[in-house]
Order: structure tokens, then C-alpha cells, then sequence
């Protein structure tokens, strides 16, 4: 983990990177108790079981960090190894004491967990959120810190917009992110949960749900036939969808057309001013 998560942490705050020359510590596992600033909601069982059996083996090969808080230590990196080890009822875990601030720490908290690239894409997104609501930073700033592509993080923000119900949904695995961002596309919101529950009551795929999504805009009966689609058309729009991170539609008539851009704050707009010029 140390050597995979240093560079993120030091582009977030230099000087807090984990390295050899931190003193390891044999602490009490009663001693130690969960991060209030965890972003994982959900911890897969099954992968648990495995990282404990790992454990019970070969034992904690890479130790927790933890900061020191009244009698007790909170996680700061390495809770799923510290729940393994309390699976095979380990009585103490190697851990590094660092001294750091509330924000500190959940950065780092949301950094292992990226770097990790197992959060569902709502965990994502609200890590995304935190740290640029904590750094005072903008989606393409953070961005650039992460080693994301700006499409990636504005895509994945763009999903906490969703009602609490379909991000649900989502988090569940019952739908997928391509999902949820052309679930975006609904003109009307309030058709957004019920059109949510059909995809899942009949395994609607995300062209399938793009195709839906574009009758209910339209307001065309179900019975109509759907006209031929422009593969040339279709192609550019997702090229401009990736691009800029948002809903992108190109509408043509015989001789002319015209590209609407969507955008969801002032934020989003000056984002995409700035991809334009």
C-alpha cells in the first residue's frame, strides 16, 4: 500500500508519505477503533474472508497507520486488514502512528481507497466531492492530482444529482454508472426513480435505457417506429460526451444541425467555456 499510495498522499499534502523509516508498532486490537471519515460504505465478505485467511497464514504483511485519539487509536489506512484480523481474532496488528489533522486523515482514508479502485462509482464520486470541498479545489485541479482525466471526475460527481433512491441502485450493483449518467439525460427528474425501477424490472441494457430515454424526451408513443440511426452522428456524440463530461446531442435536420451541450452549474459551464476556447 505504502508504495503504491505515496504519491498520491504527497500531492495532497507533502511530507505525510508512508515510508520504511516509520517506527511499526505492536498494537492491542482492542485499542484500535474504525475511521469516522471512512468513504467505503460496504466491505465485501467474501474478499475479507480471503484477505483473512492471507492473515491467518502469513500474518499482516504491510501495517495499518492509525493516529492517536484519547485512549484509543483510529484507522487512517488499512481497515480491511484490521476487520481480517479481527476475523482470525488476532490480538494485536502492526500498526505506524502518524499526528495528523481531521482533514489529513480523511484524505488519506479517501486516497487508499481510490488508489484501491474498488469503491462502487457514488462511494467514488462522494470522495471526489470531499476532497474537493476539503482542498478548496476545482474538478480539473483535483483532476490533475489524482492522475484522473476531468470527464472522469465531472461523470462521477454528476451521479449525487441522482435521487437517493437510484444511487442506491447503483451502490447495489442493480444498475451500472452508464446507467445512471443517461438515467441524466431525463429531461423530466421526476421520471428518473420510475424509469430507474424499469431498467431493473427488465434487465434493460444502457443502449436499451438511451433508446427509452430518448422517446420519453420526445414524447413519442412507444408503438412508433424508431427512425434509422446516424452511426456518423452517434460516433461524434459520444467523442463530445467524453470530451466534456456531460450529455452532448447533435440534432440534424436536411441541411443544418445543431450541438446542445448540457451543464448542471455555473462551475460545469465555465468547465466546458474553458474546453472550448
Amino acid at each position: 500500500m505504502a508504495k503504491g499510495l505515496g504519491k498520491g498522499i504527497n500531492a495532497l499534502f507533502p511530507g505525510e508519505t508512508i515510508n520504511d523509516t516509520d517506527k511499526v508498532n505492536q498494537l492491542s486490537v482492542s485499542e484500535i477503533k474504525a475511521n469516522p471519515y471512512q468513504p467505503r460504505k460496504k466491505f465485501d465478505q467474501e474478499a475479507l474472508d480471503e484477505l483473512a485467511e492471507s492473515i491467518k497464514e502469513h500474518g499482516i504483511l504491510q501495517p495499518i497507520v492509525v493516529r492517536k485519539t484519547g485512549e484509543k487509536y483510529e484507522i487512517v489506512v488499512g481497515e480491511r486488514r484490521f476487520r481480517a484480523a479481527k476475523l482470525v481474532k488476532l490480538k494485536k496488528v502492526p500498526a505506524i502512528i502518524k499526528e495528523l489533522t481531521d482533514q489529513q486523515m480523511m484524505e488519506l482514508a479517501i486516497l487508499e481507497n481510490l488508489q484501491r479502485e474498488d469503491l462502487t462509482p457514488i462511494e467514488e464520486a462522494e470522495a471526489y466531492q470531499k476532497l474537493m470541498e476539503a482542498l478548496n479545489l476545482t474538478q480539473e485541479q483535483l483532476a490533475f492530482r489524482l492522475g484522473k482525466s476531468r470527464p472522469h471526475i465531472a461523470n462521477h460527481i454528476r451521479l449525487l444529482s441522482l435521487p437517493e433512491d437510484v444511487r442506491k441502485l447503483i451502490s447495489d450493483k442493480e444498475l451500472s454508472m452508464g446507467h445512471g449518467r443517461t438515467l441524466l439525460g431525463l429531461r423530466s427528474k421526476k421520471i428518473i426513480p420510475e424509469t430507474a425501477a424499469k431498467v431493473v424490472k427488465e434487465n434493460l441494457n444502457v443502449r436499451q435505457l438511451e433508446n427509452l430515454v430518448q422517446r420519453l424526451n420526445e414524447d413519442v408513443p412507444r408503438e412508433t417506429i424508431e427512425k434509422k440511426r446516424d452511426i456518423f452522428i452517434e460516433e461524434k456524440q459520444s467523442e463530445l460526451r467524453d470530451r466534456f463530461g456531460t450529455k452532448v446531442q447533435i440534432k440534424k435536420n436536411k441541411n443544418k444541425g445543431k450541438i446542445e451541450i448540457e451543464f448542471f452549474s455555473e462551475d460545469d459551464l465555465e468547465r466546458i467555456l474553458e474546453l472550448l476556447s
